[in-house]
């Protein structure tokens, strides 16, 4: 189709940034400080954001409470990545981390405080002192449980200080590259309006969060749909490490609402129908708060051995009435509302009903150490950037600790702003510098959802692709239900095309076309993830094959890459090293080794 089918509005910044949590708001702040002109992309105003419902903590070495040192912290990372995590990228955000959090807390995040003043820290899954030798290590910084919430207010109350302009509610619907593979912006959607604007840039930052959307049991908000990964699949980008889906432990039964790894933290019990505190059989020194992967396969196997709680032995109890009453209200009182709200359950009397919940993406959008999005052959895209969940770099390997999401954020946030900020050396771009044909692309394929005319709703192609996936590619996989998920996805894919039931035409607030370009971007990192679980036989971290139950690290000590090809539906498999060397001098490598708690 020609690109004059549409009215198009024009836009030019050094740096843009689609997507305004607390990765994209830290990089708009780090690139403003440098003076760069910058524009912040995003789809809900920013206090909205799924950042603002992270609920435990933020992760550094401060040593508020017991000794502490980011090498400790370095070494439960890569153990808890299950050593598929790139030690580089580990040790830079570990090692800066003290400096990010205390840099929080003087842009006006309301840590909560020790005994002393200091930053109130408390124990977390998998966090140790010594490097696994000592006691568990109090790192997780907290602002009761609501941490999530206290940075985005923090951080979006300090980048109005600077002249970042945010376009909010905006959707984008693809990126502008050129033939020889940069990145020159992004095509947005406005939805007030209906009109189309070019977003033209030399740097383009992804940080539009992961794709938890894609099953149908999640923590995740509805905005999480990886658009950021869809509009990179169509740009001719792999993915990376794609099967590898975080499962949190403890989501409310029946509902999937998250109940804070927190709770644990302060003393909260996880027990069978027996009263059992079970966790003493599958992690004896850590117990409930051995590593997020480690606890969900205990929940589900005491529910499969007839161990599970209710009428129908379907659930866990997570029992915390052992915590003194007057904890809750500055310690959880989130965990406290949640439960009392969506269970009936008053948490100082009765036990919680919870079940394992998909919480956080480990994959995305490969990116090396300086945030550069990266092709199957590790080279960077010019231009182009990916941060938080929405990338890989890869800091979590096939498993994340709790309270290093939002460490991850703000680290590389403050890293990918500066980078982009520093390699401003070219004048500004002008509507002559539209890739032509990249924008051609993007709009025909805008413009052939929109104008759908079968019988599929937006709406149950969601629910199709949730639902396969929440059956195919759950906590416990095998060879034959995975083939048979990718299947069903190809299928599904290649139905859809063309087969869309849009009733709306108009591109003011049309929900219809929204759900179908958010559902786009699902169906793609759906394809990624059940092809790549299907491809490594091996288990490790978050990624269980009962068919291949042990790590396997001769042959998969390895990145999977999944390239997707939207048209076809078709994904093709590849691989890429994991960087084992930190390169930090005062950081040794940390070598594989048995992974226990």
């Amino acid at each position: 189709m020609s690109v004059k089918a549409y009215d198009l509005i024009y836009h030019t910044h050094d740096v843009l940034i689609v997507g305004a949590g607390g990765s994209g708001l830290r990089a708009a702040i780090a690139a403003a400080e440098k003076g760069v002109s910058v524009a912040v992309l995003s789809k809900v105003p920013p206090t909205r954001s799924h950042t603002v419902a992270a609920q435990g903590g933020i992760n550094a070495a401060l040593g508020n409470v017991t000794p502490d040192d980011w090498r400790w912290h370095m070494y439960d990372t890569v153990r808890g990545s299950d050593w598929l995590g790139d030690q580089d990228a580990i040790a830079f955000m570990c090692r800066e981390a003290p400096t990010a959090v205390l840099e929080l807390e003087k842009m006006g995040v309301p840590f909560s405080k020790g005994e002393h003043g200091q930053i109130y820290q408390r124990p977390y899954g998998g966090m140790s002192t010594h490097f696994g030798k000592g006691d568990m290590a109090f790192r997780a910084c907290a602002a009761a449980d609501r941490t999530g919430d206290a940075m985005m207010q923090g951080l979006y109350g300090y980048v109005r200080r600077y002249p970042v302009d945010f376009f909010i509610e905006f959707v984008a619907l693809d990126l502008l590259m050129t033939p020889d593979g940069e990145c020159r912006g992004v095509l947005a959607w406005e939805l007030a309006t209906g009109q189309l604007h070019v977003f033209l840039a030399h740097h383009t930052i992804l940080a539009t969060g992961g794709y938890g959307q894609v099953y149908a049991s999640t923590t995740a908000s509805s905005t999480c749909t990886g658009d950021g990964g869809g509009m990179a699949v169509r740009a001719g980008v792999p993915l990376k490490d794609m099967e590898y889906v975080q499962f949190h432990p403890t989501g409310l039964a029946g509902v999937g609402i998250l109940i804070s790894e927190a709770a644990r933290a302060e003393g909260g019990v996880l027990r069978n129908r027996d009263g059992e505190r079970f966790m003493e059989r599958y992690a004896p020194k850590y117990l409930d708060l051995a590593s997020r992967d480690v606890v969900t396969r205990a929940i589900v196997k005491e529910i499969a051995e007839g161990r599970g709680c209710g009428p129908r032995g379907d659930y866990i109890h997570l029992d915390l009435t052992a915590i003194p009453p007057e904890y809750f209200p500055t310690r959880l009182p989130g965990t406290r509302s949640l439960s009392r709200q969506f269970a009936g359950v008053d948490v100082t009397k009765a036990p919680v009903p919870i079940y394992p919940t998909v919480h956080y993406t480990m994959g995305g959008i490969p990116a090396n150490l300086d945030c550069e999005v990266v092709d199957g052959e590790g080279r960077a895209l010019g231009g182009l950037y990916a941060i938080g969940e929405a990338a890989c770099n890869s800091v979590h390997g096939a498993n994340r600790l709790g309270c290093n999401s939002l460490l991850d954020l703000v680290v590389f946030g403050k890293h990918a702003g500066e980078q982009a900020a520093r390699r401003r050396n070219r004048a500004p771009l002008a509507s002559s510098d539209v890739p032509v044909a990249s924008l051609a692309r993007a709009l025909a394929h805008f413009d052939r959802l929109r104008h759908g005319t079968g019988a599929l709703t937006p709406q149950a192609w969601r629910q199709q692709v949730q639902q396969t996936m929440q059956t195919h590619a759950g906590i416990l996989r095998d060879g034959d239900t995975l083939a048979a998920g990718l299947q069903a996805l190809t299928a599904l894919a290649r139905a859809a095309e063309g087969q869309l039931a849009i009733s709306e035409r108009s591109l003011i607030w049309n929900n219809d076309l929204v759900a179908a370009v958010e559902t786009h971007n699902l169906q793609c990192q759906a394809l990624a993830t059940v092809a790549a679980a299907q491809y490594r036989t091996e288990s490790r971290g978050a990624h269980y094959r009962t068919d291949y139950p042990e790590r396997d690290d001769a042959r998969w000590l390895i990145h999977s890459l999944a390239q997707v090809d939207p048209q076809t539906a078709d994904v093709t498999m590849g691989q890429a090293a994991v960087r084992l060397d930190p390169v930090i001098e005062e950081a040794p490598p940390i070598l594989p080794e048995a992974r226990a708690y």
